[in-house]
C-alpha cells in the first residue's frame, strides 16, 4: 500500500521536519506485519513529497490470526487484497512511522506544527463497497477538493463488472498532524476490516486523532460504529463522550457584548431589518437561516406570513436551546410550529437537509470561520445547497476606528478569525458569484461614513 503527502507550502522543507524524515535517505521500518519504507519521490524549490510504502506478508498474518476470517487453510487467507489495499495496516504504519508529526511534536521546527500548509495526499488503492459517494462523504466534509477514480477489475473481462477499488487523491489546506488524523481514522472506515482486536483503548484512540473535528462532522455515527466494529457498548461510551463544538457560557457573554458595543448605533436591528426586506422583495417562501444563533432573525421571519417553511440551523446545541427559549416554541400555536425547525449542523459540511430553498441568510457567521475553511464553506452553501438568493452579511473592518470602546486592532468579537475591508469582500463574494453561477450586488448596513463606510456590508447573491 502506497501513501504520498505533497506540499508546495514555502518553505517545502519543512515536511521533512515534520515527519521526522530526511529527504535525502530512504528509511525502513519493521511492523508486526510487514515493512515500511519512506522516501521523497519529489524534492524541489517548488514542492516536497514523502511516500510511505507499507509491504504486508500474508503468510504472516495467517500465523498470527490477523488475517481474513475463515478456516484454517482457506485460500483467502493466503490470497486476498491486504498486500496492497490501505486499510488498518496503513493507520498503524502512519501511528508507528510518522508518530511524531501526528502527535503534533516537531523540535526543529515546532511553529510548523499548527501551520496550515497547502497539502496533497494520494493513496494509491482504497477498498470501498459503498463506491464514490461514501469517499465524498467522508472527506468533503473536512474542506478537502477530493479525486476519485475507480480502478478497473480486469480490463480483459468487462464482463465481470465494477471493481470495488479507487485511487483517492485528497487537496486541503491544513496542519499536517490534522491530515494524519484525518487519514489515521477514515481509512480503515473505509476497509470496515480492521485486523487487530478492538476494545476499550480503540475508543481512546477514536477520541484523540478525532479531537477537534469527528463531533461535528455529519458522518460521526458511521464512522464511530466502523471504527469501534459495531460493538454497541464502545459505540454508545464514544459518541456520550464527543463533545459537540457549543458555545461556553464565557463566550455567550462575549457575543453580548459584541451586540452592545452595536446597539449604540442600532445596527443590529438595522442589519436584521435590512436581510427581512431583502429576503420578502426576494419572493421566497422556504428559507434558511444558516448560523441562526439565538434565533433573532427567524423571531423576525415567522411574523411574516409569506414564508411558509423557516429552518434555522446552528453549530451548537446550546445556542439552538437559547433560541428555543427565546422563541418560546412550546407556546406556538402548531401551525406556526409546522413552519419551523430547527437543527444543528455545520456550514463547511454538505447537508442535503439545505437542498432546495428560495433563499439562506448567512448573519454575521463567515468571520467565524477560518480562512482555510472558506471553500468548504463555499461549496456547501453554493454548491451543494445552491438557494436562489444568498444573503450575506459580515463586519466592514474599515468602521472599527469609528468605536471609542474598541481597542485598536482588535476585532469585534473574539471569536472572528478575520475581518474584512470592502474591496476584500467584494473581491472575495464576486469570485464565488463567478465560480457558482450567481449574480451579486452590495448593500450598505448602518450609518455610513464618507471615508470609511458603514459598519455592516452586505452581498446578495442571486441565480
Amino acid at each position: 500500500m502506497f501513501l504520498t503527502i505533497r506540499t508546495t507550502t514555502s518553505p517545502v522543507t519543512d515536511l521533512g521536519y515534520l515527519l521526522h524524515k530526511h529527504p535525502e535517505k530512504v528509511q525502513e521500518f519493521g511492523l508486526n506485519f510487514g515493512k515500511a519504507r519512506v522516501f521523497y519521490p519529489e524534492v524541489s524549490e517548488e514542492a516536497c513529497a514523502a511516500a510511505l510504502f507499507v509491504t504486508v506478508d500474508p503468510i504472516a498474518l495467517v500465523r498470527s490470526r490477523t488475517g481474513p476470517a475463515g478456516e484454517a487453510g482457506s485460500l483467502s487467507q493466503y490470497v486476498n487484497d491486504r498486500p496492497y489495499v490501505a486499510s488498518s495496516f496503513l493507520s498503524v504504519a502512519i501511528a508507528e512511522v510518522y508518530g511524531s508529526a501526528l502527535g503534533g511534536r516537531c523540535k526543529d521546527r515546532p511553529d510548523a506544527v499548527d501551520r496550515e500548509l497547502e497539502l496533497e495526499a494520494f493513496v494509491s488503492v482504497v477498498t470501498c463497497r459503498h463506491g464514490e459517494e461514501l469517499l465524498r462523504r467522508l472527506f468533503e466534509p473536512l474542506g478537502y477538493a477530493v479525486e476519485v477514480q475507480r480502478l478497473p477489475l480486469d480490463p480483459h473481462f468487462p464482463d465481470w463488472g465494477e471493481s470495488r477499488y479507487f485511487s483517492l487523491k485528497l487537496k486541503g489546506t491544513l496542519p499536517l498532524q490534522l491530515l494524519l488524523k484525518h487519514l489515521y481514522v477514515l481509512i480503515p472506515i473505509l476497509d470496515n476490516n480492521k485486523h487487530y482486536w478492538v476494545g476499550d483503548d480503540e475508543v481512546e484512540k477514536l477520541l484523540s486523532k478525532g479531537e477537534g473535528w469527528l463531533s461535528s462532522h455529519p458522518e460521526k455515527e458511521l464512522i464511530t460504529h466502523r471504527y469501534l466494529r459495531y460493538q454497541r457498548s464502545l459505540i454508545d461510551s464514544a459518541l456520550e463522550r464527543l463533545i459537540d463544538d457549543t458555545i461556553e457560557p464565557e463566550e455567550e457573554d462575549e457575543l453580548r457584548d459584541e451586540v452592545e458595543i452595536e446597539t449604540q448605533l442600532s445596527l443590529n436591528e438595522q442589519r436584521l431589518g435590512t436581510v427581512l426586506s431583502v429576503l420578502k422583495a426576494s419572493g421566497a417562501s422556504r428559507v434558511l437561516d444558516l448560523g441562526c444563533g439565538e434565533g433573532r432573525l427567524i423571531k423576525l421571519l415567522i411574523g411574516e406570513k409569506q414564508f411558509e417553511e423557516i429552518v434555522g440551523m446552528d453549530v451548537s446545541h446550546r445556542m439552538l436551546e437559547i433560541a428555543m427559549r427565546n422563541l418560546r416554541f412550546e407556546r406556538l400555536p402548531e401551525w406556526q410550529k409546522k413552519r419551523l425547525k430547527l437543527i444543528q449542523g455545520s456550514l463547511i459540511y454538505r447537508d442535503e437537509r439545505l437542498a432546495g430553498f428560495d433563499a439562506a441568510a448567512i448573519v454575521e457567521v463567515i468571520e467565524h470561520l477560518d480562512p482555510p475553511r472558506l471553500h468548504a464553506f463555499e461549496r456547501a452553501v453554493f454548491e451543494f445547497s445552491k438557494p436562489k438568493t444568498v444573503i450575506i452579511t459580515t463586519p466592514n473592518s474599515e468602521y472599527n476606528v469609528k468605536w471609542p470602546t474598541l481597542p485598536g486592532g482588535k476585532f469585534r468579537h473574539s471569536d472572528h478569525r478575520f475581518e474584512w475591508s470592502r474591496a476584500q469582500f467584494q473581491t472575495w463574494a464576486q469570485g464565488v458569484a463567478e465560480r457558482f453561477g450567481y449574480q451579486v450586488r452590495f448593500l450598505s448596513v448602518g450609518s455610513e461614513d464618507t471615508e470609511v463606510g458603514s459598519p455592516t456590508q452586505m452581498g446578495v447573491f442571486e441565480s
